[in-house]
C-alpha cells in the first residue's frame, strides 16, 4: 500500500500554509451559524486547494461513478453548493 502513495505524480505538503479563502464564509452565506464548525475552501500558499466539510466517505465511497476511486487516504466531503459558487470568483481560470 506505500508503494501506491509513492506513485503518485502529485502529494499534498502537509508543510503548507492556509493563504485565502475561496468565496464566502459559511455565516455569510448563511449555511452555519457557528464560526467553529463550518464548512470551508482555502487556497495554501503552494496553490493547492484545501476544502473543509463533512466527511461522506462511508456514504459515497460505494456509489462513486465507474473509474472514480479514493485512496487510502482520502476522504470525500461534502459542501453546500452556495460556497462553491461563491468561490467562483476568487478561481482563476484554466
Amino acid at each position: 500500500m506505500l508503494e501506491a502513495v509513492m506513485a503518485r505524480t502529485w502529494e499534498a505538503d502537509p508543510a503548507a500554509l492556509f493563504a485565502r479563502r475561496l468565496g464566502k464564509s459559511a455565516a455569510e452565506l448563511g449555511v452555519s451559524a457557528e464560526e467553529e464548525k463550518c464548512p470551508e475552501i482555502w487556497q495554501l500558499d503552494n496553490g493547492d486547494i484545501a476544502v473543509i466539510g463533512r466527511d461522506l466517505t462511508a456514504d459515497y465511497g460505494p456509489r462513486l461513478p465507474k473509474g472514480v476511486s479514493l485512496g487510502p487516504d482520502e476522504r470525500l466531503v461534502v459542501i453546500p453548493g452556495n460556497m462553491l459558487s461563491a468561490a467562483k470568483v476568487d478561481i482563476p481560470d484554466a
